[in-house]
């Protein structure tokens, strides 16, 4: 019977993703008119920059955004790929141009092929993240510093040895099941995940912060990544910091960054795990 359980859920989520269209339509249309005349978008006031530039581009592929809008944020990001400090920054803008559709230069590629692991969990997520969404298949060694990162609570931080938290958490998880894995370092990471959410059906960056949006995205993402349904309480929680021209507020109390927070709320909305397929 669990060919029968596995069509339940497929169902349950998929009801949930039709459900949120509506809204992930309503903030893309928001995203699109921050876009610059350089193809790049920016917050209010600001110029364009490529990491929020991919944010977007993630927002609106998810959502099913315009092909003109998508192809001048490809151009964007295309002719800043060289300008990169980090591996994570890198496989950000893979992440959001494979998405795009674009093929990524071989290159790229092979930075990312050359990473190595050190402290940073962060940074080897995003990119087994990056050479998946690329079509590569997950390097062991990455794959293997990534769960040699999980903390005892079964959680994931930043760096090795740090505190776990629950961006980090959803986004391992959500590498890991991109890679194959499944099984106990991905039930652990689900359990602990699950104590970050509030009583406000929300979920916090740890342990008793308030809720905000950003977390809350992540974890519905890493959620349906797994095969769990997220249930209704995050997005609950999620449409009490909508505004009217469909941007998304950081929490209850704040609403900085528009953007960048709507951008990282949209995919969620859409039922769609990084990367995006």
């Amino acid at each position: 019977m669990r060919w029968l359980a596995a069509a339940l859920v497929a169902i349950v989520l998929a009801g949930s993703a039709m459900a949120a269209a509506g809204p992930a339509t309503g903030s893309a249309a928001f995203l699109a008119a921050r876009q610059s005349a350089t193809g790049g978008f920016a917050e209010q006031g600001r110029a364009p920059d490529a990491p929020l530039t991919a944010w977007v581009a993630l927002g609106l592929v998810a959502a099913g955004g315009n092909q003109a809008e998508r192809a001048q944020a490809a151009a964007f990001l295309r002719a800043r790929m060289t300008d990169v400090s980090t591996d994570a920054d890198l496989a950000l803008r893979v992440v959001a141009l494979a998405a795009l559709g674009d093929t990524i230069d071989d290159r790229v590629l092979a930075r990312l092929r050359r990473h190595r692991p050190d402290v940073l969990v962060n940074e080897t997520i995003w990119t087994v993240l990056a050479l998946r969404a690329a079509g590569e298949p997950a390097p062991a060694n990455l794959v293997q510093a990534i769960l040699t990162g999980q903390a005892k609570s079964g959680g994931f931080p930043w760096s090795k040895g740090g505190i776990a938290d629950s961006n980090d958490t959803a986004a391992a998880i959500e590498a890991l099941r991109a890679a194959g894995v499944g099984g106990a370092p991905v039930r652990r990471a689900l359990v602990a995940l699950r104590t970050f959410q509030n009583r406000d059906g929300g979920f916090g960056l740890t342990k008793g912060r308030e809720s905000d949006a950003q977390s809350t995205a992540w974890a519905i993402q890493a959620l349906i990544s797994a095969g769990q349904t997220p249930g209704k309480p995050p997005f609950r929680y999620l449409s009490r910091l909508r505004r009217a021209d469909g941007s998304y507020r950081y929490s209850i109390r704040y609403g900085t960054t528009p953007v960048w927070v709507t951008a990282q709320v949209v995919p969620a909305l859409a039922g769609k795990p990084f990367p995006l397929r």
